[in-house]
């Protein structure tokens, strides 16, 4: 049996929480989040996102089992930390739409299921009449990072082949590393993407 994609809006999302939640903690694990995840907060952030208008969770299901997800949403129903970038910005807030995660266990990659998540979301906020834009964005680590592994290879290329360009915009996002004691800020950058009318 292949893996099969399938779109989840306002409360149908809900069903799927901790699953998803499970996925972030282990695939954000990996270098360059190195995430040291819990539930608590997933269940959290989860429920958040399953209660903002216009959402959409893509999910990449083999069977029955959860193995890859992605999410998106109108940049307005972010956190305040997301949206302070843009408060300046040559487009208004209330018209971008907002890429979060995707994420995917290792063994599906290279299946062409992260290029389906990013066309089930630009397909949905194209959908949104009043959408001008749409943005991610990815956190930034060192060249000389300790926890870099060799074979890395960031995913710009892979971002810039579905149209989307670097700006010069960031915010700041707190989490506690795997190597670390307590939470720090992390950066990271824009991308952005604007919708064909």
């Amino acid at each position: 049996m292949g893996v099969e994609i399938k779109t989840f809006t306002g409360p149908a999302i809900l069903p799927h929480i901790e699953a998803v939640g499970k996925l972030r903690i282990e695939v954000f694990r990996a270098f360059p989040y190195l995430y040291e995840g819990d539930m608590a907060y997933e269940r959290s952030y989860l429920h958040t996102f399953a209660s903002a208008k216009n959402n959409v969770l893509v999910l990449a299901l083999d069977g029955e089992a959860v193995v890859g997800a992605s999410t998106a949403l109108p940049l307005a129903e972010e956190s305040e930390n997301i949206k302070a970038p843009f408060q300046d910005y040559h487009v208004p807030m209330e018209e971008i739409f907002y890429f979060g995660e995707s994420v995917l266990l290792p063994h599906y990659r290279g299946r062409g299921i992260g290029v389906q998540f990013f066309e089930e979301r630009e397909a949905f906020a194209e959908r949104r009449t009043n959408m001008q834009l749409m943005c991610f964005c990815g956190v930034v680590r060192p060249e000389d990072h300790p926890l870099r592994p060799s074979h890395y290879q960031p995913l710009n290329q892979f971002w810039e082949n579905r149209g989307f360009r670097q700006t010069d915009l960031y915010c700041k996002i707190a989490w506690q590393d795997v190597d670390k004691e307590e939470e720090t800020d992390k950066q990271l950058r824009f991308w952005t993407k604007k919708i064909k009318r």
